[in-house]
């Protein structure tokens, strides 16, 4: 199945579901929009919200490559992009000059060393070439905004021009999926070439059907209480980092795997380290556990 023959948002709603990724309505008919218009998808949220399943499940639905770039503080277009074997072409160089390659003019040279086999394809590069694929663009925030505007740039028209190659253009444009937790505003340029979505922590009941889905061998009774438990942790002022949809699967996994069927204070307790990644944060849930199963 292609992307062109999505014809609805129910439609991608339902193949994602058949992954095991509940995506609400809004979001559902963001990223039909995005299939049908053939445009990146930038999503925002706080972690642990399904911005990077989301690019998974698309992959999955779609039976398509995922290729992931995972953005980071000094990241650059050789780093995302592409780049030479110099060792490679090193030993060519030698190879050629022990078979004689002398008789070999300078141009030819040069162009046996920029050969597509000493070409290093970085994820955006091996997007372009592979495609269909999902290409997940990971934490653009924590890119600089040199990067933001090569990608701008490549997002444009889904090419690239490698001076020693050539130009290499998508067949069919990848399935681009941005995500961002906000650490920084991104640029306006930016955003105009994305359709934009923000994801919130599910509610109470959406969660559960999450869970639910994820975990089919949980009982439903612990789902719905590990659940009811996270929401209220997450409502608690002074969280350093709010439990996502991510932790609260992990904690049901590992409650579940301490063998207990319903949520009781001592394996919540003993299992903490699965839902908060802060001490601060450790200390503030494990007391608000002690009121509301003690």
């Amino acid at each position: 199945m292609t992307k062109t023959s999505i014809l609805s948002a129910p439609a991608l709603q339902d193949m994602l579901a058949a992954t095991g990724y509940l995506a609400d309505d809004g979001l559902a008919t963001v990223g039909y929009l995005a299939l049908a218009m053939e445009r990146p998808l930038l999503l925002e949220g706080e972690p642990g919200t399904g911005k990077t399943s989301l690019a998974e499940a698309l992959a999955e639905a779609f039976m398509v490559p995922l290729i992931r770039l995972q953005c980071y503080e000094g990241i650059d277009a050789s780093q995302a992009l592409y780049d030479w074997d110099f060792t490679a072409q090193i030993l060519h160089l030698r190879s050629v000059e022990a078979g004689g390659g002398s008789a070999l003019s300078t141009a030819e040279l040069e162009s046996s060393l920029y050969d597509r086999r000493f070409l290093l394809a970085r994820p955006i590069l091996r997007a372009l070439q592979e495609s269909p694929a999902v290409l997940l663009i990971d934490e653009i925030d924590r890119a600089d905004d040199e990067f933001e505007a090569f990608l701008l740039e490549v997002l444009s028209t889904y090419q690239v021009s490698i001076p020693e190659f050539g130009t290499v253009k998508a067949q069919t444009p990848p399935i681009v999926v941005l995500t961002s937790n906000r650490t920084r505003d991104l640029h306006d340029a930016l955003k105009r070439r994305c359709l934009y979505h923000w994801i919130d922590h599910p509610g109470l009941a959406r969660e559960v059907e999450i869970v639910r889905a994820r975990l089919p061998q949980l009982p439903g009774l612990l789902a719905e209480q590990v659940v009811r438990t996270v929401q209220q942790i997450r409502a608690t002022d002074g969280m350093l980092k709010p439990p996502g949809v991510a932790e609260t699967l992990d904690w049901a996994r590992a409650i579940h795997q301490l063998g207990r069927a319903e949520l009781d204070l001592e394996s919540a307790a003993a299992s903490i380290g699965a839902l908060c990644k802060y001490r601060e944060d450790t200390e503030r849930v494990s007391a608000a556990l002690a009121r509301m199963l003690g």
